[in-house]
């Protein structure tokens, strides 16, 4: 699968082994950065992802920040995107299965790299159900 990556500095080491755990599965990743652990603003990276997301260059986004709110905030700004904000495997499903998420977000304060790996696989495998969701998914473009 074709995956877009971005952090902030905050979750800057958690893109990067997240980056090459997903690598080491198979997956093409592309890195809209940061590329350290300077201070940096969070909309600078989710809007680029957003964007190659949204323009079907990468079929699914991770954006991780320290909560994973910022990003998820500017990343919903995009009209194409359906950004959730994640913090177990479970929740991750849904997000893909109920709202066809097209970009997981993690809050790299509140899990750990191992959490952050099973939450990301299990939001990768999960798939739109469609039917009474796929109603509900047209209305949120619609405001």
């Amino acid at each position: 699968m074709k995956l877009a990556i971005a952090s902030d500095h905050a979750g800057f080491e958690l893109k990067e082994k997240l980056k090459a755990h997903l690598a080491s599965l198979g997956h093409e990743i592309q890195d809209f950065g940061t590329h350290s652990l300077d201070s940096t603003d969070y909309p600078d990276y989710a809007h680029p992802l957003a964007g190659s997301v949204e323009d079907r260059k990468n079929e699914l986004g991770i954006l991780i920040c320290g909560s994973g709110n910022g990003v998820c905030m500017a990343a919903n700004h995009h009209s194409g995107i359906r950004a959730a904000l994640a913090w177990n495997e479970e929740v991750a499903a849904l997000a893909r299965q109920h709202n066809n998420a097209n970009v997981l977000c993690l809050p790299a304060r509140y899990v750990s790299n191992e959490e952050a790996f099973s939450i990301t696989e299990a939001y990768l495998n999960a798939s739109f159900e469609g039917g009474r969701h796929e109603r509900r998914v047209e209305k949120i473009s619609q405001a």
